[in-house]
Order: structure tokens, then sequence, then C-alpha cells
């Protein structure tokens, strides 16, 4: 069974190379960036021209780009070279609608179509340790698994086409407000003089402790954004979340303020950052010093505050989120007070 693989990107790249490394048939890759099928074919792949060309020589296609409409253009271009001898597998996160529609478009030469996004991010994909939920045709899917092993190691099946795009999207969401509660309680605790360290290991003591404070507490302390996982990826996914709400007639407050995070983390800039760069100003509306802030809800109140332990600073402060005296940092919101 020839296999071929559509995406070279962060998590493509060890994608494949673990198939490569795993299969013992011929695998195909193809990407645009010339250099990173240079790469695999330096790992043991044979490079290929384009899609179709890939296409051609694959018994299965496996695919792995950003966006649904890269998705659509990878099946549309390979449509000519399908029938009922190739399996399709498209391992992108894109909307579930657009999933069901190609999966249709597929289908309808004869071969099978499965959507099988994957959870965690680059070392799980070098390590062939990913998650992935599979939507599909319970056939195709069985057909998929043992090829999927290659890559991840929890697998699991969530129903009918699209079906495994809709539990990465209500995954990646669910991650964006854990990602939102760490970095507004963590803002607050070193408002309050509390660590990095300190408060990561007191979190692990309860019920609040996670994957994402766990693995990312040591690059936010040392301010290494080098991407795993993009801010652009998970924007894109939080929208996606957003439109599905809409369609479903659900309103999602929680998900609306990640998307306001994530807007945000956009509009300074951050997209090709790892997501926990949201942490840096992720709801950053301005930068005040402690001195300025002070001043601010002086102007704004008729009991003079010195400190944040004075009590008048509760009565009329009114800070909804992150003030420091010592530093200047990015805050959360626009409101520093209610007068």
């Amino acid at each position: 069974m020839k296999i071929g693989f559509v995406g070279l990107g962060i998590m493509g790249e060890s994608m494949s190379e673990n198939i490569v490394k795993k299969h013992d048939d011929e695998v195909y890759v193809f990407d645009f960036v010339k250099e990173k099928v240079e790469l695999l074919e330096s790992k043991g792949a044979i490079g290929c021209s384009s899609s179709l060309k890939l296409a051609e020589k694959s018994d299965v296609i496996i695919s792995m780009v950003p966006k649904s409409e890269h998705s659509m253009a990878v099946y549309k271009e390979v449509l000519p070279a399908l029938d009922d001898t190739k399996l399709c597998i498209d391992m992108s996160t894109i909307d579930p609608s657009v999933s069901v529609e190609i999966s249709e478009m597929v289908k309808k030469t004869g071969a099978e179509f499965v959507d099988a996004p994957v959870v965690k991010s680059k070392p799980a994909a070098i390590a062939g340790k990913l998650g992935i939920y599979v939507g599909g045709d319970e056939k195709a899917c069985e057909k998929a698994m043992p090829i999927l092993s290659y890559m991840g190691e929890n697998i699991i099946r969530m129903g009918g086409n699209g079906k495994g795009l809709v539990m990465k999207i209500c995954h990646n969401a669910l991650v964006s407000q854990i990602q939102n509660g760490v970095n507004e309680t963590l803002t607050l605790a070193r408002a309050y003089g509390i660590d990095i360290e300190s408060y990561t290991t007191a979190i692990s003591y309860g019920g609040g402790q996670n994957f994402y404070l766990d693995s990312k507490n040591v690059p936010i302390k040392n301010e290494d954004y080098t991407t795993a996982f993009s801010i652009e990826n998970m924007y894109k996914d939080v929208n996606i979340c957003m439109n599905m709400a809409k369609e479903s007639g659900l309103k999602l407050q929680g998900e609306n303020a990640a998307k306001q995070v994530y807007d945000k983390a956009m509009e300074l800039g951050f997209g090709k950052e790892d997501f926990c760069a949201n942490y840096k100003g992720c709801q950053g509306n301005a930068k005040i010093s402690g001195g300025n802030m002070l001043k601010h809800l002086n102007e704004k109140n008729s009991v003079t505050i010195y400190s944040v332990t004075d009590p008048c600073f509760e009565t009329y402060g009114r800070v909804n989120f992150k003030y420091q005296l010592q530093r200047t940092y990015l805050i959360y919101g626009t409101k520093y007070c209610n007068s």
C-alpha cells in the first residue's frame, strides 16, 4: 500500500516522517515549499511535483493543510485520480461543514474519505503520540486505523463524516477557555507577588491542574514563544467554533470571550508565535505603570488610594483584572475602575 502525504508544515513534517519510518512501502510527499519536500526526501520519502501527481501514485492520500479552502483545493485537484481503490484521509482542522462537502465530492468517485484531525502539538507529532479524532463510514475508518497509528496512540471514531472535526473544534474551544482562565488568574497571582513556579505548584494540588499550564508555565516564565501551535491556528479554530455556534443557534459566552482574546492577539501581531504568547497581551488593551494606575484611580475617586492593600482600594478601585505596582505589564481589559 503506497501512501501519499500533502502538507509538510509544523505538524505534517513530523507526521509524514513517522509514516516513512514505520511503513514498509513507498511514501510520497508534496508541499509548495520545495525545501520541505527535500527534507522529507532526505528521510526516505519520494517527492512529487503536485498533489495530483502524488494521488496518481498513492493508494492512500493524506492531507494536512491549514484552512478549509486549502483542503477543498487539494481534493478538487486530486479528484481525477480518485476511484474505488483509493482512501482519502484529511487530517487538517477545518470547518466540519466544508469537510462534509469534500467527503461527498470524493465519495462520488468511489473513493473513501475520513476526517482525522489531531490534538496535541509538535512534540507529540515527533513522538508519534498524537490524539486523533476520526469521522467517516465505519469501514473506511477501520481501513484508516493502521495508518493513523503510525502518527498517534489515542485514536477514536466520533461518528460519520465531519464528526471528528466537530470534536476537534470542541476540544480546542475548551483549551482556549482553559488558557484564558490560566492567563487571567496567573496575572492576578503575580500582581499580588506570587511567582509563576509557586502558582503552578499550588494549582497542581487542586482541581485546577491542567495540561496547558503544566506544559506552558516554563515558556511563559522565560518569555519563549517558539511556535509549537500558533496563535493564528487557534484563532482559526476559535472562529470555526463561533460559526458552528451560530449555525446551531447557541450562545457560547465563554468562547466569545476567548475570541476577543484572539482578536486582540492577532491585532497585536502575535499570529505566528506560539499560542501561549497570548499571556503577554491576549486581552491587553493598554500598558500602565503602578504609579499611573494609582494616579488614574485617585482621579476617579474621592478617597485617596495608596496601594492595592489600602482598604479603600476594594471599595473604590474595583479593578477588573491586574495591576502591578513594581513593574509595567500589559493588563487585561479597558476599564481600570468604576467611578
